[in-house]
């Protein structure tokens, strides 16, 4: 028996809703149906924050609240959570600690970026009691862009409010809220629509296997941090949409002492200790990864599957020496990451597959292991190149490299005539490098776009290609982070 309707918890209520459209974002139901309209909407493609509300979800016996873009997320994706907007935060007409930090500090001007930001801070006021540090808390808001107010005192705000364990209404009702939400949990399959057009949530693996043999051409969604922009910006009449969240397994993360396992809908803020524990160069690419907002609803399968030439991951995993999982029915097959990739958004996928899990490698004692970043802003931003290094050594030689790019190319793609280039070189030979950088203009004939041009994409992975070795060869990691420069300027005076 499959559910025809949605459950979630909303002012301590459970709420049932069926019979929307599939393509229904959150956004528009809050805005349109409960006309709670203090849930903006701004750039309607998750990159301004307005909309960001929170979800709270049952981990480890508590309930986790996150924050998420209400305008790219679909409705059917908030089954089995707790729905808090800016107006639930007031308390028998008390604000809330955060709401009265941001008076307090005059903390916003226009006001219309002001409700995502509380929300943002209200889930930092949740998370586990820890120091906070101005840079701790620009990366919870890198996902919130003000135009008129310097984030100054949006900062002492949030130092203010969050610097010590929550006390408000919702950690009050912390145990009754994770009991109500575990009555929400089923093994029940979710379908709301007909043959033609729905919104389905299997619960399990075989469910999902079946429905989407049935029905190939349904759109899948994990995190949907690029399908909604499918929906908001591309008007994309999605009429079969199968999410993926609510499968059994699919969520499971396996430590092993030689590989990392992440099932298909791991998100990137439940991989991001795990791949930081690989490389402290992975953990700050996932802590670069998006905002905190698409960092807390985006997977790792899904950013795999979605198959972009600038997908930020799937570069560091091939070079990782990372493998794919695969299902169709009850077939499984397994492939290195790097031959998933055949062209331009297209993928070494069957009708009715889908990607189940990838395995990362973890380094071993021989092996060294860098990533690099290069885009427009630093913070919340989509790469115009990315390079991942790995170099396995012997004493002071390089005795092979795995060199994957993205943005250079239709997929992200090895570079396999500068990894030859370096196989057997010194890195006490910086001479012979030159060799290795002048062959990535054989590896790669990258495309002009907005981002940046064909030649400064050339240039930029010529000069990483340096940076890895450099680094590697001193054993030191040039920050390149500004936050924090003046200081680090005065203690060196």
């Amino acid at each position: 028996m499959a559910r025809d309707a949605i459950r979630f918890w909303r002012n301590g209520q459970p709420i049932e809703v069926s019979g929307f459209h599939p393509r229904t974002t959150l956004l528009d139901y809050l805005r349109l149906q409960e006309r709670r309209v203090g849930t903006k909407e701004g750039c309607a493609e998750g990159d301004c924050g307005a909309c960001t509300v929170a979800l709270g979800r049952v981990w480890d016996g508590r309930v986790r609240y996150e924050p998420v873009n209400a305008c790219i997320l679909l409705l059917g994706q908030i089954d089995g959570a707790e729905l808090v907007t800016v107006e639930d935060l007031a308390a028998s007409g008390e604000l809330h600690p955060v709401q009265s930090a941001m008076v307090a500090h005059h903390g916003s001007q226009c006001g219309f970026c002001t409700p995502g930001i509380v929300m943002s801070l209200f889930t930092l006021y949740h998370e586990d009691p820890q120091p906070l540090s101005r840079e701790r808390i620009n990366d919870a808001l890198a996902g919130n862009l003000c135009r008129c107010t310097g984030y100054r005192p949006i900062v002492d705000a949030a130092l203010d409010a969050c610097a010590s364990s929550p006390q408000d209404a919702f950690a009050q009702a912390g145990e009754a809220t994770a009991r109500a939400l575990a009555e929400l949990v089923d093994r029940q399959d979710v379908f709301i629509g007909c043959e033609a057009r729905f919104f389905a949530a299997p619960a399990s693996e075989a469910s999902l296997s079946s429905l989407y043999a049935q029905h190939p051409d349904a759109t899948l969604v994990a995190g949907c941090t690029d399908v909604g922009l499918w929906i908001t910006k591309g008007m994309a009449e999605l009429e079969k949409i199968i999410w993926l969240g609510r499968v059994a397994g699919l969520d499971r993360i396996e430590d092993g002492e030689d590989a990392l396992t992440i099932g298909a809908t791991v998100t990137h803020a439940e991989a991001f200790r795990r791949l930081g524990a690989i490389d402290p160069d992975l953990g700050e690419l996932m802590r670069r990864f998006g905002s905190a907002q698409v960092r807390a609803s985006g997977t790792v399968g899904g950013n795999i599957a979605n198959g972009s030439p600038i997908g930020d991951l799937a570069p560091a995993l091939i070079a990782l020496g990372s493998t794919l999982e695969l299902r169709q029915g009850e077939s499984m097959r397994v492939l290195p990451l790097e031959d998933f990739f055949i062209a331009y958004r297209k993928q070494d996928r069957l009708p009715g597959e889908f990607v189940r899990r990838v395995a990362v490698p973890k380094l071993k004692g021989r092996e060294a292991f860098r990533a690099y970043k290069v885009s427009k802003r630093f913070d919340e931003d989509i790469s115009a190149v990315m390079g991942a290094f790995k170099f396995t050594l012997e004493g002071r030689r390089i005795l092979e490299a795995r060199i994957a790019f993205g943005g250079m190319a239709g997929i992200p793609k090895r570079a396999s005539e500068t990894e030859a280039a370096l196989a057997g070189i010194s890195l006490d030979d910086p001479s012979a490098w030159g060799d290795a950088m002048a062959a990535i203009a054989r590896d790669y004939q990258p495309l002009d776009d907005h981002r940046a041009s064909a030649a400064y994409r050339s240039t930029v992975a010529r000069n990483l290609v340096l940076k890895a070795l450099s680094e590697t060869a001193s054993g030191e990691t040039r920050a390149t982070r500004i936050i924090g420069l003046r200081e680090a300027l005065e203690a060196a005076e």
